[in-house]
C-alpha cells in the first residue's frame, strides 16, 4: 500500500513535541560534538553502496550523516526531515561543505519519492519518534530498489539507566548538557520499542526474517532491512 497520497496534515509525523527553533538550534550543537561518528558511518558504509547510488537520510536533523556520505563519492543524497528548522540547518551546514545534498521537508510515513527509487536508506536516532512507524516502514520498503538496503539506529526501550550515563559521559558533554542529555534520553526512551514489538512492527510491513535483522547494543539496537 502507497501512503504518498496521504498529506502531513492527515498522519501526524512525529510523537510529541517537534524540534523547532531553540531546541533545533540546541540539539545541533550537542550532536555536532559526535561529529566524528557519523564520519565513521559514513566511512564504513560507503564501500557498501553501488557507484552512483541513491541515497535517503530519513529524519536526517542538522544532516552530518548525509554530508559526510556525500563527501565521499558521487552519491545522490536526499535528507528528509519534518523539522523546518532541522532543513535550514542542514542546507546551511551542505553549503558551508561545499557538498551537493537535497535536504527537504516531509514526513517519512508519506514519502514523497517514486516507487522503487532509493538504492539505500539511513536513519538514525528518529524512528521512535515517527508516530506512525508502520507506516515509515511500508513507506521504506515502497521507496527502496529491488536489491536494496535500509540501516536504522536508535535507542532500546529497555536500555538501562547506567548504559544512558555512560553513553553519554562519551560524548564529552559539559555537566550542565550532560545532565539534561541524560534526562531527554530517559524521556525519549519511553517512546523507543522493544524487541517483539520492532519484529511485529516489521513484519505488517512486509519485511520478514529473510529481509530483516535486528542486532542489539547496551544502549540501542540496529536494524537491517532488504528489498
Amino acid at each position: 500500500m502507497s501512503y504518498m497520497a496521504m498529506t502531513s496534515a492527515s498522519i501526524k509525523a512525529y510523537r510529541g513535541m517537534g524540534m523547532e527553533g531553540i531546541v533545533a538550534t540546541w540539539y545541533s550543537g550537542i550532536t555536532r560534538k559526535s561529529l566524528e561518528q557519523y564520519r565513521v558511518l559514513a566511512r564504513t558504509i560507503a564501500p557498501q553502496l553501488p557507484q552512483r547510488s541513491t541515497v535517503l537520510d530519513l529524519a536526517p536533523g542538522p544532516g552530518y550523516f548525509a554530508i559526510e556520505l556525500a563527501k565521499l563519492g558521487p552519491y545522490r543524497v536526499t535528507g528528509l526531515d519534518i523539522s523546518r528548522a532541522f532543513v535550514g540547518i542542514a542546507r546551511d551546514q551542505a553549503r558551508q561543505e561545499g557538498v551537493d545534498v537535497d535536504f527537504r521537508l516531509g514526513n517519512a510515513a508519506a514519502m514523497p519519492f517514486e516507487t522503487d527509487s532509493v538504492d539505500f536508506i539511513f536513519c538514525r536516532a528518529a524512528f521512535k519518534n515517527f508516530a506512525q512507524p508502520q507506516h515509515a516502514l511500508q513507506e521504506m520498503r515502497r521507496v527502496l530498489k529491488p536489491g536494496g538496503a535500509a540501516l536504522i539506529i536508535d535507542l532500546r526501550k529497555d536500555a538501562s539507566a547506567g548504559s544512558i550515563r555512560q553513553a553519554v559521559a562519551q560524548m564529552g558533554l559539559g555537566r550542565i548538557n550532560a545532565a539534561l542529555t541524560r534526562w531527554i534520553l530517559r524521556w525519549l526512551q519511553k517512546r523507543a520499542h522493544t524487541r517483539s514489538e520492532l519484529e511485529q512492527l516489521l513484519a505488517q510491513a512486509g519485511f520478514g526474517p529473510a529481509n530483516s535483522d535486528i542486532t542489539e547494543s547496551v544502549t540501542g539496537f540496529e536494524i537491517r532491512l532488504g528489498k
